[in-house]
């Protein structure tokens, strides 16, 4: 038998191939890519030279991803779901951008952040895209203003993952990975301005 009739067999058609591109590819790329790059703020001390300004636009940034991100995994992607990722992409790019023109001068970005950064900026462009092939459905209704039904939100009928439990795995990993990090930058970055505010008074 072939490889490419066994996968077949198995259920490996191509809607099943793109999710799993999204699920064990893309998904974890960017949970590694938001690391790295917490990593090298770390390492230029953030709270003390971009500060607490910056640890707000990141913390800003990551729930424009993460909430269209939950939403996409929980429940079934529909008009709306489409509308937020899009809005969500287009409101990050511009504070993304932001970002940068903040933090250059203040703290040195590295070739490593910057990686990231180029990781972090086009993999949501890449789950979008590669969600509108898998619901092209749900992207004409909403290209053609077809938008009647499309606003509820309907738990996710097919199940993510080779257990079904994707979702909450990916999610809770995340919040141990990623948002706690986050967190503990952003209370570094809030307590160092706090001594400082302190220190200025007395």
């Amino acid at each position: 038998m072939s490889l490419r009739r066994g996968l077949r067999g198995n259920g490996m058609n191509e809607a099943t191939l793109v999710l799993n591109i999204i699920l064990y590819v893309l998904l974890p790329l960017w949970g590694i890519a938001s690391m790295l790059d917490w990593w090298c703020h770390k390492q230029t001390d953030i709270e003390s030279t971009s500060g607490l300004r910056e640890a707000n636009i990141h913390c800003l940034m990551g729930a424009q991803i993460g909430l269209p991100l939950v939403l996409s995994l929980v429940f079934e992607v529909n008009v709306l779901i489409l509308l937020l990722c899009f809005a969500a992409l287009i409101a990050h790019e511009f504070i993304a951008h932001y970002d940068v023109h903040f933090t250059t001068g203040k703290r040195e970005i590295s070739i490593w952040e910057v990686h990231a950064h180029n990781y972090l900026a086009t993999l949501p462009f890449f789950l979008i895209l590669l969600i509108i092939v898998r619901k092209w459905d749900v992207f004409l209704d909403l290209i053609g203003l077809d938008w009647a039904g499309g606003f509820s939100l309907e738990w996710r009928k097919e199940p993510l993952g080779a257990t079904g439990n994707y979702a909450a795995i990916y999610i809770l990993t995340m919040s141990i990975l990623v948002v706690g990090p986050y967190v503990q930058e952003w209370w570094r970055c809030w307590s160092y301005e706090r001594k400082r505010a302190k220190e200025a008074t007395e």
